[in-house]
Formats: C-alpha cells, sequence, structure tokens
C-alpha cells in the first residue's frame, strides 16, 4: 500500500508491544511500502523524565529520540510485512550507528519521525532515520532491527 496516510495510535498499539511511558509514536502520517515512514511524537511535559532530566531546563532525552526512531521504524516493517504480522512476533533493536544530535528536544515540540528503509538481509533490517522538529534535524541514527517470534507457551 502506496501513500497511507494517518495510521493512528489505535493501529500503532496492535503492531508495537510497548505501552505508557515508553510508546514513543502517537500517530503515523505517512506510509510507503518498501520505502518511507513519516511519524509524530508530541513531546509532553507531564511524561515522567522530565522530573529527572534537567527539571528547570527539560530536554527530551536523547536516547528516548533513538528509541521512537527504532518504533517508527519497526512499524515500517510491520506495515510492509501486513499479514505476516501478529501478536507473536516483536521487532528486537539489534543496534544503532552514525549517530548524530544536532539540536535540543523540548516539551511542547512536535518530533517528526522520518525512516527510509536501506536494507533487508535474513531478517535483519537497517533504516537511516531523521528526527525533526519544526523543519530543523534534532537527530540522525542508522538503526538495525529484527524480530523474533514469541509465544504464550514459552
Amino acid at each position: 500500500m502506496t501513500g497511507r496516510k494517518n495510521i493512528d495510535i489505535h493501529k500503532i498499539r496492535k503492531i508495537l508491544p510497548h505501552r505508557y511511558p515508553f510508546l514513543l509514536v502517537d500517530r503515523v502520517l505517512d506510509y510507503r511500502h518498501g520505502e518511507s515512514l513519516t511519524a509524530l511524537k508530541n513531546v509532553t511535559v507531564n511524561e515522567p523524565f522530565f522530573q529527572g532530566h534537567f527539571p528547570e531546563h527539560p530536554v527530551f532525552p536523547g536516547v528516548l529520540i533513538l528509541e521512537a526512531l527504532a518504533q517508527a521504524s519497526a512499524i515500517h516493517a510491520a506495515l510492509d510485512m501486513g499479514d505476516e504480522v501478529n501478536d507473536e512476533i516483536v521487532f528486537l533493536f539489534a543496534g544503532i550507528d552514525h549517530v548524530r544530535f544536532k539540536k535540543q528536544v523540548e516539551p511542547g515540540d512536535s518530533l517528526m519521525l522520518s525512516v527510509n528503509w536501506s536494507n533487508y538481509k535474513r531478517r535483519i533490517w537497517k533504516y537511516q532515520t531523521t528526527a525533526t522538529v519544526d523543519e530543523n534535524v534534532a537527530a540522525v541514527a542508522e538503526v538495525i532491527f529484527t524480530y523474533q517470534v514469541v509465544s504464550e507457551d514459552g
């Protein structure tokens, strides 16, 4: 499916196992099969990590920007896999390369998450990712992940 728009939080929750406070993608704005995905994370001051991550000058932690980019990448992979994705598949971080932080992200910012499919081989995906605020680059990274089939039986 090319050019799919506005995948809401309900569909995202069916794809990702993450829940508050660790679900870091609020909405998918654009999806292009085999190519890219653009998602949104609204950063709000009431998120729990701001209590300890510089309370006088709250900054969205860089590691959570990377996690948001990984979650957006996993959503793209799941949408590309289509019907193959089910409750027994969990996407897992396998690595991250070429990370650069360029701009601080603060409460009130809308963090745009852009992921571009780069490579897939033997259940390993690579994405070139960029996080922006108001079209200014906040972070870039190459995200690498895989998936595991888990079952309730063990």
